[in-house]
């Protein structure tokens, strides 16, 4: 046995000799398309280091990479069984041993040499050494192949997951119109270059960020501003991706394309997501480092007590490698479950982090209130009734599409209003809409817009103008000819689910909730009051959202904030969670953690109590790996249990953590069943 442990290391030295000969000899242009056929594989979970140079490079290890060592490990288990029938096969099976022991042994010699750590690995390549020389190469052979079967299973859960996410959010992303030579050509956002000029007309949303270089357009910016009015963009304005062109058409400059891109940053961010490891997790490979030591020392005082098996079953006792397998797999899979009710989960870490918010904060407009106000008063001049002012309103507004003009339209619609026709060549874009209707010009826009136009306001619309900002409203003036002959007051609407998710925030222990806005105190503070709110912070400006995250940081809180654009943008950097949503402003998106893809705050509760479900699988799969390595520890010692029973214990005990980590896709399984049922049910 002993000539087995020097054949084993001798093999090990060869084929580190054997790599370093051909990187030597390997081209330097050619060494990055080199992979190291030693360091395929090792126990850590994901990846493999790969000296190159003096440098390590990091390989992302495959599901068919995992694969191909558990039909090694299965190889080997036979091979173990009928290895003393013939020479051959003793042979064989010792070969077999040798290859799952090489990329154990490489990354053990990368921990001691460059981290300079006598750690986990140490200890795996000692138990391997052991069952070499006890010859206990079933057992060994068993331990391998659940190892690398657990990591398979991990890695397809991964790579599931990744796809998941990506095509959640990336699906949302659209192709672009570039002008190129005169003629416009519909191309993938990804071909974009800087300086290509991107043609976004009426209805369509921009897709980057840019300068207007032709043009003029209306744009509803509300997601980045807060704004409902949208704003006139001509040559040399900037307009930003997520914002949507209500009417018009402009030429846009693009200022960022490649890896700058929108896109190309959120799938850098999706590959990056599932990657993250929990703290739990973090936790069992500190531990297993930390006990590794110990652990070989217990190993060695057992040697001349319950002699070389039961020291072998000692040494392979630790738990650390089991928790590196079911922590991960869990997490994956919740992110899974995350994706298919809608959220989008950016960092896997997020999720154990949320169980322990007990702050949280509200962006006010557009987080809070739906994007499309509605109509509260109508406010007469002189002697048109209310109905007439609506009726010329939505007949200006009518072949336009940002929120205002879709909430006169609609409350014209539900007064079954007969619309006169407009004259369309009489159709001017600015503060508001100039149009001829009946040989009478009629416009309808904001304040700005009458003042700019010469027209008078009347003492009516002033003080109606008062009562309206003070309740955090705004006017839509309307005027016939020269004469301004009402408006209308368009009221925020708070979203329908809000009441809903604060009680049930309350119900899932947040102990405080508040807004942040920008708006002035009192239609802020009657917001809060009538939400059951605990406070509120009003008049805010955006640099000062920050400020407010770190206070309450300060006091020992831990914050959660939710916003929807730029202005919140430095608040969600600062808080220990962020969320937005959907169609929310690209930086505001990019920014947030966690992103609600059905543009709602529907969910935003089912996301505390996958956290809530997540933080207990992770305490079940550290238990489960725990009680096992302690029971087969003892079991050496009192029971003479050997390699074999602490293997097969052990990895009972992988399984257990392996089957609490799936759970999570029962839920998703049966809510597809649900969902299937329900359709037949229709049919």
């Amino acid at each position: 046995m002993l000539i087995e442990f020097g054949v084993l290391i001798g093999i090990y030295l060869g084929a580190r000799a054997l790599d370093n000969s051909k990187q030597d000899k390997t081209p330097q242009n050619d060494q990055n398309s080199q992979n190291d056929t030693v360091g395929q594989v090792i126990s850590k979970p994901q990846t493999a280091l790969v000296k190159k140079n003096n440098k390590n490079k990091v390989i992302d290890l495959t599901t068919q990479g995992y694969n191909h060592y558990v039909k090694v490990s299965v190889l080997s288990m036979g091979l173990a069984v009928v290895r003393q029938w013939n020479p051959l096969l003793n042979l064989l099976s010792f070969g077999t041993i040798s290859y799952l022991a090489l990329p154990v042994f490489k990354h053990t010699e990368q921990s001691i040499i460059e981290k300079r750590k006598l750690g986990y690995d140490v200890q795996v390549s000692a138990l391997i050494l052991m069952c070499v020389v006890t010859g206990q190469y079933f057992a060994l052979s068993i331990g391998y192949g659940f190892h690398y079967l657990g990591r398979k299973i991990v890695a397809k859960t991964q790579d599931h997951s990744k796809k998941l996410l990506t095509e959640a959010f990336v699906q949302q992303l659209s192709s672009v119109w570039v002008l190129k030579e005169g003629v416009e050509i519909e191309v993938s956002i990804e071909e974009l270059n800087i300086n290509d000029l991107v043609v976004v007309t009426t209805g369509e949303v921009v897709p980057i960020d840019g300068i207007v270089t032709e043009g003029e357009a209306m744009i509803e910016q509300h997601a980045l501003t807060g704004e409902s009015q949208p704003a006139e963009k001509g040559v040399g304005d900037q307009v930003f991706a997520s914002t949507l062109v209500v009417s018009g058409k402009v030429y846009v400059k693009v200022e960022k394309a490649g890896q700058e891109t929108t896109i190309a940053k959120i799938r850098d961010i999706l590959e990056k997501s599932t990657d993250y490891k929990t703290q739990i997790q973090l936790k069992g490979e500190q531990w297993a480092d930390q006990t590794a030591l110990p652990v070989l020392g217990l190993s060695i005082l057992a040697l001349p007590i319950i002699g070389p098996f039961g020291a072998t079953a000692v040494l392979s006792s630790s738990f650390g490698n089991r928790l590196r397998i079911t922590a991960p797999l869990g997490t994956l899979n919740y992110l899974n479950v995350a994706s298919h009710k809608g959220i989008l989960v950016k960092d896997g870490r997020v999720l154990e982090l949320l169980n322990t918010v007990d702050t949280v904060l509200f962006d006010k407009t557009g987080t809070l209130t739906e994007e499309q106000p509605k109509i509260g008063r109508i406010i007469r001049c002189g002697q048109y009734e209310e109905k007439e002012i609506l009726k010329y309103a939505a007949a200006a507004e009518r072949k336009l599409a940002h929120p205002i003009a879709r909430s006169i339209i609609q409350e014209a619609e539900n007064a079954n209003l007969i619309l006169p026709e407009v004259d369309d060549s009489e159709y001017q874009i600015g503060y508001g809409i100039t149009v001829n209707i009946d040989n009478q010009i009629v416009r309808v826009g904001s304040v700005r817009f009458m003042n700019s136009t010469g027209l008078t306001l009347p003492d009516s619309i002033k003080d109606a103008m008062t009562s309206a900002h003070e309740e955090g409203h705004s006017l839509v003036i309307v005027a016939v000819n020269d004469t301004v002959i009402g408006a209308l007051e368009m009221q925020t609407q708070v979203r329908s689910e809000v009441k809903e998710i604060i009680s049930g925030l309350r119900q899932r222990g947040i102990k405080h909730i508040a807004i942040v806005s920008g708006d002035h105190r009192q239609p802020t503070q009657k917001l809060a009051e009538s939400l059951g709110m605990d406070s509120y912070f009003s008049e805010v400006l955006p640099e000062n959202k920050a400020a407010i995250v770190e206070q309450l940081q300060k006091e020992g809180k831990v914050v959660g904030f939710v916003g929807d654009g730029i202005n919140d943008a430095i608040a969600m950097k600062k808080a220990q969670v962020s969320i937005s949503l959907s169609g929310a402003t690209s930086l505001a998106t990019d920014t947030a953690q966690i992103i609600l893809l059905d543009g709602s705050l529907s969910h935003l509760c089912t996301i505390f109590d996958i956290s809530h479900n997540l933080d207990g699988n992770l305490r079940n799969s550290f238990i489960m790996t725990l009680v096992p390595g302690i029971f087969s520890m003892t079991g050496a010692f009192f029971w003479s249990f050997t390699m074999i029973e602490s293997v097969l214990i052990n990895n009972i005990g992988l399984l257990l953590g392996l089957g609490n980590a799936i759970r999570p896709l029962k839920e998703i399984k049966e809510e597809n069943s649900q969902v299937k049922n329900e359709k037949v049910n229709i049919c």
